[in-house]
């Protein structure tokens, strides 16, 4: 038996199951095999809607849901993530192979194939160069836009089969809308009656039997509609097509189309396909992990899932991702290792070869019926009620993904991506900057406290103190700098300037420059700049650049009590002397130049007593 114990770092980056091989035992194997079977009778109906909504025949999708689910639970991370094909995926395989190929096709497989294997490539190449922190720039407001809109394509890709109108293949929404309302007079009764009949049990399956897979229930009665139909009107009277008996078989081995014109036609649809099939996977197996008290390895991840769709396209799979639905009901299920989600697949494929020639008597309206609420599901209304009350530039985010996804679905994603950088680029790039006062809880206290200034309160005559909070980057450089000039220019007696560099993130090389910049103007003005409470990575900064000298180390402080007991002695001289303000401790000891202040004893008491005093 192998000792893990001594077996090398890299054996288990290369066999990343072998850190949790070891803690399968009867108990696990046995909560892991209900986990499995619960999850299979899951995602049966599920992969056959979903292949539908990408074009393919239903055997893909279930065939999605077999040996990429194996690959992703080996070579991932996550206990409880699962994965195969997600409405998301589906949704944008459709729209991106659909212009190029007659769904279903041979020519079509191909081309999706090769989506699926270029897809898988990208995150396995993301996964070694260790970008899985990437995922964390889309942010959550995009993700819903995305898939809510997503949500009407679905819908409104499968109004042709609800309703048994003929439609333009590879219409855009609006064509699509367009195309409906013109042909209203076209619908088919009896169609549309099964896909209502599907529809109404479905939603009542969904709310009142929980403990019933909905999409069975809604398929059963579907199907017992259509057939009695059928019985007493004749087939060609109603209409009504069947998806057809699915191959009950092992997933077939399939090749790719290698064509350098395959290959170009669908290597940006791929690159969209990577990037949400990750975010949601990480995204799921996050939110699962933070239940089961797991940490989760984003890079491991971006492996795993580069490694099932590879293997995928190899094994008459589709793009695939973690979903949701299936990692939730894993989870609850009582999954203790990633052998259930493996152990998934094998019991899905045991009952294919049991129940797929049942799918000969699934009517096309009743997938339709289904795939309605399987959208409706997608729309986060919460969320995004949520967005729209309290979240103006989030709202123009969600706003923008949503439009933008329904009008070119490949590139709405990036549009919500490009538009939530901006407005995080232009948050960051505008620091806050308070003016501050001195507050000591007794005089002559060394550490002083500094509270911001309020409108009308008094202020040093001769210095400002300001804190910024944020960075002070190349994007930020003008905001600051504005800031920095508004000082004197509204008071040119104050030509020294505190800057308050706690709250500060970090500094690049244009801040530091900026820095300089402003300390050598200061001085020219007869004052200086000076910091106080500077972080570590904030003088490194400032030295590696070459800045620190012209700043000057003497005028970088590390307690706010040093620095104003250092400034003090700079300012000038004749001005403190008529000054009434007097807001600092040192005012009412002496001047700058060190000569006593004319005050007697009882009064320099009561000054200490008093609490507001500097």
């Amino acid at each position: 038996m192998i000792d893990l114990k001594a077996c090398p770092l890299w054996l288990f980056r290369l066999l990343p199951f072998l850190r949790w091989w070891p803690g399968v035992t009867p108990q696990t194997l046995k909560a892991d095999s209900v986990a499995a079977l619960t999850g299979a009778l899951v995602v049966l109906p599920q992969a056959v809607a979903f292949a539908t909504i990408a074009g393919l025949p239903p055997e893909y999708g279930l065939y999605a849901a077999m040996v990429p689910a194996i690959v992703a639970a080996l070579w991932g991370s996550s206990w409880h993530l699962v994965s195969g094909p997600t409405t998301a995926i589906s949704i944008v395989v459709f729209a991106s192979i659909s212009p190029l190929a007659e769904p279903g096709s041979p020519q079509f497989i191909g081309l999706v194939l090769t989506l699926t294997l270029l897809a898988g490539l990208i995150q396995l190449a993301m996964g070694l160069a260790r970008l899985g922190a990437l995922v964390n720039f889309i942010s959550h407001t995009v993700i819903i836009g995305f898939t809510a809109g997503a949500a009407i394509l679905i819908a409104s890709s499968q109004i042709k089969n609800f309703f048994g109108l003929d439609m333009p293949r590879g219409a855009h929404f609006h064509e699509v809308l367009i195309h409906f309302g013109t042909h209203v007079a076209d619908i088919q009764p009896w169609v549309m009656t099964v896909g209502v009949v599907t529809l109404v049990s479905g939603m009542l399956a969904k709310r009142y039997l929980k403990k019933l897979p909905y999409m069975i229930v809604a398929m059963v009665v579907g199907s017992v509609t259509a057939a009695i139909l059928d019985v007493q009107l004749g087939a060609e009277q109603t209409g009504i097509r069947t998806v057809g008996a699915l191959a009950a078989s092992f997933p077939p081995l399939s090749v790719p189309d290698f064509s350098l014109s395959a290959i170009h036609q669908t290597l940006f649809p791929a690159t969209i396909i990577a990037i949400l099939a990750l975010t949601e996977a990480v995204a799921i197996a996050r939110s699962v992990a933070i239940k089961s008290d797991q940490r989760i390895d984003s890079n491991q991840e971006f492996i795993g899932q580069g490694l099932s769709n590879i293997a995928g396209s190899f094994f008459s799979g589709y793009a695939s991702s973690g979903s949701f639905n299936r990692s939730g009901v894993n989870y609850a299920a009582g999954a203790k290792t990633p052998l259930a989600a493996a152990l998934s697949a094998v019991f899905l494929l045991l009952i294919v070869l049991l129940v797929a020639p049942l799918a000969a008597y699934l009517p096309v309206p009743s997938m339709a019926a289904i795939l309605f609420i399987v959208a409706w599901g997608l729309i986060d209304f919460h969320h995004v009620g949520e967005i729209f009350r309290r979240h103006k530039r989030e709202s123009t985010v969600l706003v923008l993904t949503f439009v933008g996804t329904l009008i070119d679905l490949e590139k709405g994603i990036f549009l919500g991506i490009l538009v939530s950088l901006l407005f995080y680029l232009y948050r960051t790039s505008r620091p806050t900057i308070r003016e501050l006062v001195p507050l000591a809880a007794e005089l002559g206290n060394p550490r002083r406290k500094f509270v911001p200034h309020d409108i009308g309160a008094p202020t040093c005559p001769q210095m400002a103190i300001l804190r910024i909070e944020g960075s002070i980057f190349f994007g930020a450089v003008e905001h600051v700098q504005q800031h920095f000039r508004n000082v004197d220019e509204a008071v040119p007696k104050k030509k020294n300037l505190l800057i308050a560099a706690r709250p500060i993130g970090f500094v690049d090389l244009a801040g530091a420059e900026l820095l300089a910049k402003e300390a050598t103007r200061r001085r020219k003005l007869g004052g200086g700049l000076y910091l106080v409470g500077v972080q570590p990575d904030f003088c490194e900064m400032l030295r590696r650049s070459g800045q620190v000298d012209t700043v000057g180390e003497d005028q970088i402080f590390r307690h706010k009590g040093d620095a104003l007991q250092s400034i003090y002695a700079r300012l000038d001289n004749e001005i403190c002397r008529t000054c009434k303000v007097r807001i600092f401790h040192e005012c009412h000891v002496a001047l700058p130049d060190g000569t006593p202040r004319s005050i007697s004893d009882r009064e320099l008491a009561e000054l200490a007593a008093t609490p507001t005093a500097a």
